[in-house]
């Protein structure tokens, strides 16, 4: 059935929700998962909110960021080897989650993203966004969503 399984995670209660069922369903199906932690850029301009940093602080703010990423998906697989699921930890660098969720699905040959949903609604959803909403949207590879 499903071969490669892309798991979402930012190191979250509710993300591990999804990381402990998209390890149960590679275990139970044989399959590898793909453990996948967005990580944003720093902010460059006024307009995105951020306040001007040199250049060495914004390289050390997002090395701090990603080595974060690395200990969240490093975690997915130690649990993953527990289980006997191969587990292949990825870190994206992008501004926007969903976008970038896509891509490694595409690159790493995923047939399914496992991923989490807070479920928001109304105008919590409009002025949240909803990552889930735009990966449902515009993945051609199915989605478990997971709340």
């Amino acid at each position: 059935m499903y071969q490669r399984i892309l798991v979402a995670t930012d190191g979250s209660k509710l993300s591990k929700k999804a990381v402990d069922n998209a390890i149960a369903l590679a275990a139970s199906l044989g399959a590898e998962l793909i453990a996948l932690k967005v990580v944003p850029r720093y902010p460059q301009s006024y307009f995105e909110g951020s306040i001007p940093l040199s250049a060495e602080d914004v390289a050390r703010v997002e090395q701090h960021w990603a080595d974060d990423g690395h200990e969240v998906v490093e975690a997915v697989k130690r649990a993953g080897a527990a289980k006997g699921v191969k587990v292949k930890p990825i870190i994206a660098r992008a501004d926007v989650v969903s976008d970038a969720l896509i891509a490694a699905a595409k690159k790493h040959k995923a047939d399914l993203i496992v991923m989490a949903s807070h479920g928001r609604k109304g105008v919590k959803r409009l002025l949240l966004g909803s990552e889930t909403q735009q990966v449902l949207t515009h993945s051609e590879i199915p989605v478990l969503v997971l709340r």
